[in-house]
C-alpha cells in the first residue's frame, strides 16, 4: 500500500508540474509561421525602428518588462530605449542583421542570436547581439537583449 500511495503521488506530482491549462496551451501555440515572423522582427521591423527614429514600431516590438544591456555593461528598459531613439537618430549608411542562431521553444520563448553589421562611409562596424523574446496573445515581444563585440572592421 505504501508503494502503491509513493507512485500515485509522484504520478500526481509530475502530472501538475508538467500540465498546462488549455489557455496557457492555447496562448503560446507555435506555428510554422512564426520561424518567419521572428526573422522578419529582427531583420526588418527592429531595425527600422531605430533607422527611422519610430518608437510606435519599436514600442510594439518591445515587451513592457523589456530590459537590454548593452556593450559597456549599462542596463536600459523600455522606456529608457524609447527615449534613446527618440533623441539619436541614426548616423549610419546602412545595417544588416544576421541571424546566427534562431530557436523557437514549445514553452513560447524564442532566441536570436547574431551579427549586426553597420556601415559608415567606408568604415565598417560590427557588433553580436542575443535577444529573447515570449509569444503574448499571438505576438512576438522582445523581453531581453545584450550586446557586445563592438569593433571595426577591415
Amino acid at each position: 500500500m505504501k508503494t502503491f500511495l509513493s507512485v500515485t503521488m509522484g504520478c500526481f506530482i509530475l502530472w501538475s508540474c508538467t500540465s498546462k491549462t488549455e489557455d496557457e496551451t492555447e496562448q503560446n501555440r507555435i506555428t510554422g509561421q512564426d520561424r518567419q515572423l521572428l526573422t522578419q522582427l529582427k531583420e526588418v521591423k527592429w531595425p527600422k525602428a531605430y533607422r527611422e527614429q519610430d518608437t510606435l514600431l519599436l514600442d510594439s516590438i518591445l515587451g513592457d518588462d523589456f530590459q537590454m544591456i548593452d556593450d559597456q555593461g549599462n542596463w536600459s528598459d523600455k522606456k529608457g530605449e524609447l527615449a534613446w531613439i527618440k533623441e539619436h537618430a541614426s548616423a549610419h549608411d546602412s545595417f544588416f542583421y544576421e541571424i546566427k542562431r534562431l530557436d523557437i521553444l514549445p514553452n513560447g520563448t524564442a532566441m536570436i542570436c547574431g551579427t549586426g553589421h553597420i556601415f559608415n562611409d567606408s568604415i565598417k562596424t560590427i557588433y553580436q547581439s542575443s535577444n529573447v523574446l515570449i509569444k503574448r496573445e499571438e505576438q512576438w515581444k522582445a523581453i531581453a537583449s545584450h550586446v557586445s563585440g563592438i569593433k571595426q572592421v577591415p
